[in-house]
C-alpha cells in the first residue's frame, strides 16, 4: 500500500499519517520528490479498512494499494531512480560506472598494480575477492583476512572504493569493516538469511543475479535487504545458466531494461562471468552499456594466464585500457556519460 500525500502537504501532516501506520503494527518507507511526499506502508496483514482510515487524514491525496509481490524495490513505493553514493562516486545517476579488478586477491602486488591500473584507464571501483565461493572445495578461495587487507591497501594508496564478497552472516563484520560495497554473489543470491543480516550492515550491497533466477524472483532478492531498512541495493546481470556451451553463461542483456521498467535500483553488467572468455567481454559490455545498464564490473588481471581463478575471463591492463574508451563513446550514444576518477574527469573536462 501506498499513501500518496497532497502537493504542499506539510512535515506535521505527514508525520501524522506515519504515527498512525506505525501504531498498528507496520512500517513506513518515505520517498520524498520536489513536489509530493509517498510514504510505503509495509506489513502483513494490512487492515481491510487501512486505506479508508488514511484517506481521511490532513494532507493525503489517495491511497493505493500496491498488488505486485516486491513493493520497496518498485516504482510505485519509490518513484525517482534511487543513486547511491560511495565515497566520490555517484552510481545510478547519468554517469555510467566501472567496477574493474582481479576475480581473487592474489598477492599485495598484483591486487595494487591492477588498482593502479584500471584507476588509469577509468574505473571508479576497484573489485576483489577476499572470500571466494568455488564449485570445487579444492580449487583456490581466497586469502581470507589477509585478502581484505590488501583490498584496503589498495583503496589507500590509488582512492578507488572496494567491493568485495560476503558469504556467511558471520563474516558480516569482519567483511564490513573493510569494504564500500558488499557483493552477494550468484550462489548465495536467494539465501535469504544472509540478505536479511547485511540489510542491517549500513552499506550499499550489490546483488548478483542467481544462476536459474526469474526477474521477479531478483527483485524478491533485493526486497530481503531493503527490508531491513537499507535502500542502497545495486542489481548485476552476470548471466543465467542453459543449455548453451559455447560460452559460460548466458547474458540476458534483455534484463537490463526489463529490470529498469519493474525498478528503480541501479543496474549494472558482469560481461566477464557471461562470456567466461576475455574475446567476448567487450563486445558483451557494449551491450549492457547499449541497453541501459548503469555500470560494468570487469576482471582485470596482471597475468590472466597465470590467474589462481577465472583467468580466461580476465583482461590484461593493455586490454582494459583499450576497452574503456570504446565503452565511453558507447554510454555518450545513449546519452550519457563515463563515470572517471577525479583526476582523469579534470584532464578531460
Amino acid at each position: 500500500m501506498i499513501v500518496i500525500m497532497e502537493r504542499g502537504a506539510n512535515p506535521e501532516q505527514v508525520n501524522h499519517v506515519v504515527a498512525r501506520i506505525q501504531e498498528l503494527g507496520l512500517a513506513t518507507h518515505l520517498s520524498s520528490g520536489e513536489e509530493r511526499t509517498i510514504i510505503g506502508v509495509v506489513g502483513s496483514p494490512l487492515p481491510v479498512t487501512l486505506d479508508q482510515e488514511l484517506e481521511i487524514h490532513a494532507g493525503v491525496e489517495r491511497v493505493v494499494r500496491v498488488t505486485k509481490k516486491y513493493k520497496l524495490t518498485g516504482w510505485d513505493f519509490h518513484p525517482r531512480k534511487t543513486e547511491i553514493r560511495v565515497r566520490d562516486v555517484v552510481i545510478g545517476g547519468d554517469e555510467v560506472t566501472i567496477i574493474a579488478g582481479p576475480c581473487s586477491v592474489e598477492s599485495a602486488e598484483q591486487t595494487i598494480s591492477t588498482a593502479h591500473a584500471v584507476k588509469a584507464a577509468g574505473a571508479t571501483l576497484l573489485r576483489g575477492g577476499a572470500y571466494k565461493p568455488r564449485t570445487s572445495p579444492y580449487e583456490f578461495r581466497g586469502l581470507g583476512r589477509r585478502g581484505l587487507e590488501i583490498l584496503a591497501q589498495a583503496r589507500e594508496e590509488t582512492g578507488l572504493a572496494i567491493i568485495t564478497e560476503v558469504m556467511t552472516p558471520a563474516d558480516i563484520d569482519e567483511v564490513g569493516a573493510f569494504t564500500d560495497i558488499f557483493q552477494i554473489g550468484a550462489r548465495n543470491s536467494q539465501n535469504y538469511l544472509l540478505l536479511e543480516e547485511v540489510g542491517k550492515a549500513g552499506k550499499p550491497v550489490m546483488l548478483k543475479r542467481g544462476l536459474s533466477m526469474m526477474i521477479e524472483e531478483w527483485l524478491l532478492a533485493a526486497e530481503y535487504v531493503m527490508a531491513q531498512g537499507n535502500p542502497d541495493v545495486i542489481l548485476c546481470e552476470r548471466g543465467v545458466r542453459t543449455f548453451e556451451q559455447a560460452t559460460r553463461n548466458t547474458l540476458d542483456v534483455s534484463s537490463v531494461p526489463v529490470v529498469r521498467g519493474m525498478s528503480h535500483l541501479p543496474v549494472f553488467v558482469d560481461p566477464s562471468h557471461a562470456a567466461g572468455k576475455r574475446a567476448l567481454v567487450p563486445a558483451l559490455a557494449f551491450a549492457g552499456v547499449a541497453a541501459g545498464a548503469d555500470g560494468l564490473m570487469i576482471e582485470v588481471h596482471p597475468n590472466p594466464d597465470q590467474a589462481r581463478s577465472d583467468g580466461a575471463q580476465s583482461l590484461t591492463f593493455d586490454q582494459f585500457a583499450e576497452l574503456t574508451p570504446k565503452i565511453a563513446a558507447i554510454a555518450r550514444a545513449v546519452g550519457r556519460t563515463l563515470s572517471m576518477p577525479g583526476s582523469l574527469a579534470a584532464i578531460a573536462g
